[in-house]
This record gives C-alpha cells, sequence and structure tokens, in this order.
C-alpha cells in the first residue's frame, strides 16, 4: 500500500493535481486518428476487405492447418453448406455495382465445391446442349442420320476445367509477382481466385440450355447478355486490387481477363452449337451397261 500513501501525500501537498488511472485506456485525440488515416483509403479498404474487421475475423478463424497429404487438409475446401453456395450463386448472377464478391461472399470460408460443380454440369449442359441444337437443325432432313457425339463431353470437360484452373493460377502468380513491385497491390488467394471463376460460370448454364433455340441471332444475344453478366463480377473483383499499379499494366490485366472470359464464351458457341451443313450425296442413276455417277 506504498503507492497509495505516496498518492495521498503528494494530494495533501497540491489538491490542485490530477491522478491517473493504469488501467484507464489513454485516449487518442480524434484530430490525431484522423492524421493517421489517409482521405480517400477508407472505400479502397471496403472494396479489398482490408480492414480491421477483416483481420479480426481472420484472426478469431484461425485453425490448426492439418498437412496436405490427409484427407482432412481437402475436406476443409468443401465445408460449405447449401445456403452459402446458393447465396455466392446469387451474388455471381445478380452483381452489386461497387460491391467485391471475394469480400461479400469468398473471403470468410472460400470453397471449391461450387466451383467444382458448377465446372461439371456446364460440362454435360454444353456437350448435351450441343447435340440436341444439331439434331433439331437437320430434323426432317431425309440424309441426315443422327449420331450422338460422346466427344464433345471430354472436349467440354478438357476446356471448361483448363479455364477454370489454369487462368487463376496464371493470375494468382501475375498478382503475386506486382505484390512484390508494388506494395499497394492486393494479392487474393488461389484459392479464392479459383472461387470467384467458378462462380461466375454459372450464368452459362441456362445459357447453354438456352442455346439449343435454332436461332443465330437469339444465340448471340444471349451469349453477349452472359459475358457482359459474368465478366462484370471478374472485373468489380480484379480491378479494386490492380488500380494502384501502374495505369497501363492496371488495364491491361483487366482487360486479358475479359479477353480470355470472351473467348470461352465465343469458343463454346462457335465449336458446340454451329452445326456443319450436312453434305447430301449425288443421285446414282443406274443403266444397262454402267453406273453413272451425276454431279450437282
Amino acid at each position: 500500500f506504498a503507492e497509495f500513501d505516496d498518492a495521498a501525500n503528494l494530494l495533501a501537498a497540491n489538491p490542485d493535481a490530477t491522478t491517473i488511472s493504469i488501467d484507464e485506456p489513454v485516449e487518442i485525440p480524434k484530430n490525431q486518428h484522423s492524421r493517421l488515416q489517409e482521405p480517400g483509403r477508407e472505400e479502397d479498404d471496403e472494396l479489398l476487405g482490408t480492414d480491421d474487421s477483416d483481420k479480426t475475423e481472420l484472426l478469431a478463424g484461425q485453425k490448426k492447418s492439418a498437412p496436405f497429404w490427409t484427407f482432412d487438409y481437402y475436406q476443409t475446401f468443401f465445408d460449405v453448406d447449401t445456403y452459402q453456395v446458393l447465396d455466392r450463386i446469387k451474388g455471381s448472377v445478380f452483381p452489386v455495382p461497387g460491391k467485391n464478391f471475394v469480400r461479400l461472399y469468398i473471403r470468410s470460408n472460400p470453397d471449391l465445391y461450387g466451383p467444382f460443380w458448377i465446372c461439371a454440369t456446364l460440362v454435360f449442359t454444353i456437350a448435351v446442349s450441343g447435340n440436341l441444337s444439331n439434331f433439331f437443325i437437320h430434323l426432317g432432313k431425309p440424309t441426315y442420320h443422327y449420331v450422338p457425339e460422346f466427344r464433345k463431353v471430354s472436349i467440354a470437360a478438357t476446356t471448361i476445367y483448363a479455364y477454370a484452373w489454369l487462368v487463376p493460377l496464371a493470375l494468382w502468380g501475375f498478382l503475386m509477382w506486382r505484390n512484390s513491385k508494388v506494395m499497394n497491390i492486393v494479392s487474393y488467394s488461389f484459392l479464392e481466385i479459383v472461387c470467384v471463376y467458378g462462380y461466375s460460370l454459372f450464368i452459362y448454364i441456362p445459357t447453354a440450355i438456352l442455346w439449343i433455340i435454332p436461332q443465330e441471332v437469339v444465340r448471340w444475344v444471349l451469349m453477349i447478355f452472359s459475358l457482359c453478366l459474368s465478366g462484370s463480377v471478374l472485373v468489380m473483383t480484379f480491378w479494386p486490387a490492380v488500380r494502384d499499379d501502374n495505369r497501363r499494366v492496371a488495364l491491361v490485366t483487366v482487360g486479358t481477363i475479359v479477353l480470355l472470359h470472351a473467348l470461352l464464351s465465343v469458343g463454346c458457341l462457335a465449336y458446340f452449337f454451329d452445326a456443319p451443313e450436312v453434305e447430301v450425296p449425288a443421285p446414282i442413276i443406274p443403266t444397262q451397261n454402267a453406273t453413272v455417277i451425276t454431279k450437282s
């Protein structure tokens, strides 16, 4: 109790003195706190998800990760419920302008369950719809014999899964490289980028079903609509991460993302749904001595 005796003696000597308790937090003046924050960065932190709330959320949810050769390590990538998957699908179909898809839906719990099944469903939808489209286009032609093209399933699977994995891998490596050169660049994790690309492909499932309609104009309108909708999810997600970089580098990065997405859309429509013309064989006219083939 020596401290209390010293304090009592000081107060007796100087009644106007004030005491400070070490248990009380020291308040920072508001003007000093405002100087610590740069103007205009609060919106960037909100879009990129780099504010203190994200750090607290991530630190609170940290768990000891299992070794990568165990089943428990990969089980965490599929630890998602139906409501979360549906919510992320809804966010990819109805993007909110000015909102980051990773910040709103992915960052708390990125998963591979939704992207895997979306890509698998899209593969079979494109292959089956492409065969049905070819059948309906040539329906009623006497010289046409329908043969299902099962090779379209393997081609669609190779194309879709290569795009959903290799492009995110390249983008993740590029962001990591730019992050080592520019401090303001925010690098998403590889799992987050795969998740964004996987959910952005969902809009092509109903679009591929509607591509069965044998009208070229309708197909291209549906393709452009789906491209703009899914491409906007990618742009609004990755533009806030690269806009602090060199202006030309940022524009080229976003332009490359949109270009690869457009090539996937146009390629699927052109290969799987533009059916080749059926060649009509020339009629054979039998004669007494030989067979004469007339050319049309």
